[in-house]
Order: C-alpha cells, then structure tokens, then sequence
C-alpha cells in the first residue's frame, strides 16, 4: 500500500471551493480506499516564515495535511489526475503496510 500526503494552506481555492475539499471530493471520485484532512496549529513552508494562525492578532492561513491510502497504482494514478487539475501543494508518498488486530 502507498500513503500520499499533500501540504496545502487551508485558505487555498479551486475554483469557488476550498481546495481541500476539492481535494477531498477527487479522491471520492477516485474510490480511494480512504482519506482524512487535518488542519495544522502551526507550520512553515520553504520560505521558513513560522504561521500561527491562532495566534492573537494573526492574519496567516493554516495549515492543511491531507492525508490518504489505498493500493499503489491507485494512488499513483490519482496523484497523476490531481496534478493535472491542481499545480499547488507540496506532495509526499510512502510505503505503508496494513495492520489488523
């Protein structure tokens, strides 16, 4: 199984729609095995500025992580799709294995 893991800000649009939940809403469509968005307290990015966006006065978007699982040619092929559509984000992919209890 492989985990693809997209870094976004919340605050990003496709379109009218936030674009996690474009984001969200693709890989329905793609019958990904499963998917979760988290909204991050705190981050930086490639231009090391620190966001806090809870922070008393602050005007930085958060963070978003979207993280998702599923067989590895489909995750290759829905990254493959999603790129097409959307150029934004940073992309990681890793080696997961299933574990049942």
């Amino acid at each position: 199984m492989l985990q693809a893991q997209i870094f976004i800000d919340k605050d990003e649009v496709f379109g009218s729609q936030p674009l996690y939940e474009f984001i969200m809403q693709f890989l329905l469509k793609q019958h990904i095995a499963g998917a979760t968005a988290f909204r991050g307290v705190q981050g930086f990015g490639e231009h090391h500025q620190l966001k806090r966006p809870d922070s008393l006065f602050s005007f930085d978007e958060p963070p978003m992580l979207i993280i998702f699982i599923d067989e590895d040619e489909k995750v290759m092929k829905a990254l493959a799709a999603l790129r097409q559509r959307v150029s934004s984000g940073f992309i990681i992919t890793s080696k997961v294995e299933r574990f049942e209890v």
